[in-house]
């Protein structure tokens, strides 16, 4: 599969997931597990890390989010990541059967 054929489908499925209003339901859910499993406080000190590292005034917002972000996926469990994909995998088996 080509990526954009690839990108197109990603926007498909997005876009159906918008329109349904399961993507807010499945982002509060995954907003939830990650809260439950200890990943937000985790990022928190690893936020808090950098800032103290490299120091408040030295740091602007976009180079906090560019630091932040690998790490802060890469801590996200592999449990919760396949839980979300399920989720995903039973709604679009549902909207297919309607």
């Amino acid at each position: 599969m080509s990526r954009e054929q690839n990108n197109t489908i990603r926007n498909s499925i997005n876009a159906k997931l918008i329109e349904t209003g399961e993507r807010e339901r499945l982002r509060e859910a995954l907003q939830l597990k990650l809260v439950e499993c200890g990943w937000t406080k985790e990022v928190t000190a690893h936020c808090q890390e950098i800032v103290k590292k490299r120091g408040f005034e030295n740091i602007s917002i976009d180079e906090l989010v560019a630091e932040l972000v690998p790490k802060s996926r890469a801590l996200v469990p592999n449990q919760v990541k396949k839980e979300l994909l399920e989720s995903i995998r039973l709604f679009l088996a549902k909207q297919n059967n309607l």
